[in-house]
């Protein structure tokens, strides 16, 4: 990385920190990339318009309350993870994969802009919001309210207000990295043995990428999103 002479960082250096995804997030982030590129066909398909409508109104339900968003919804049987209590509750990755999902429906509405883009992380998202925003303080707030949410609903609820204001500013998100987050964030402390719970990870890397995150020359277009090389770099999973 690209330093200063001095001891504080060359702002105009920084570049956005990029993460790849896992299996969970590749699986999302196909499933949303199709059904973004039929609702930004020209005309759109009227039955991915409809769906994102349906999805925007599962927002905080639990997954599997719409039988009607299974092809959007259903999760692989090889990526079932975090086994539920007892066998009628939803696993973490089906709780991650419908709130991902569904949160991508609220960004992309009424926008005619691609509102998933692969590498840009809720941090880097958050980063170009508050640098756009008529309100910068405002932003911080909320993000400061997400990272000391205790409970996954509360997260959830906080993350709906913030993809809101993303969608407001056209800000992209990659829905598979937030996917993959969302699924980390739901797990224990302890598993392995000493390792800090899923909510403190997670609340400390969307921190990490928040604050490394610097504007630089060519990060952004006029329209605000990741230039046309970052838009197509793919970072997958390892």
């Amino acid at each position: 990385m690209t330093t200063a002479a001095t001891d504080r960082p060359n702002a105009s250096a920084r570049k956005a920190p990029t993460r790849p995804r896992r299996a969970l997030g590749d699986h999302v982030a196909a499933t949303v990339g199709k059904l973004q590129a039929q609702v930004l066909h020209e005309p759109p398909v009227p039955e991915a318009v409809g769906a994102i409508a349906r999805l925007r109104r599962c927002i905080g339900r639990i997954p599997g309350a719409d039988y009607t968003l299974g092809t959007y919804l259903s999760v692989p049987d090889e990526l079932l993870r975090g086994r539920p209590r007892t066998e009628t509750d939803a696993y973490d990755a089906e709780y991650a994969v419908h709130d991902a999902i569904t949160l991508y429906a609220l960004h992309q509405q009424s926008r005619r802009e691609r509102m998933h883009v692969s590498g840009s992380g809720l941090g880097v998202a958050l980063a170009a919001l508050v640098r756009k925003s008529v309100s910068p303080e405002g932003v911080r707030r909320r993000f400061a309210a997400l990272g000391t949410a205790t409970s996954y609903a509360e997260s959830i609820h906080h993350l709906r207000g913030l993809v809101t204001m993303l969608r407001e500013h056209q800000i992209p998100v990659d829905y598979g990295l937030l996917a993959d987050d969302l699924y980390t964030l739901r797990q224990p402390a302890g598993q392995p043995p000493g390792r800090p719970s899923g909510r403190a990870t997670v609340q400390a890397v969307w921190g990490r990428e928040f604050f490394r995150t610097r504007p630089t020359a060519g990060d952004t277009n006029d329209s605000g999103n990741p230039s046309d090389s970052a838009t197509e770099t793919e970072e997958r999973a390892q």
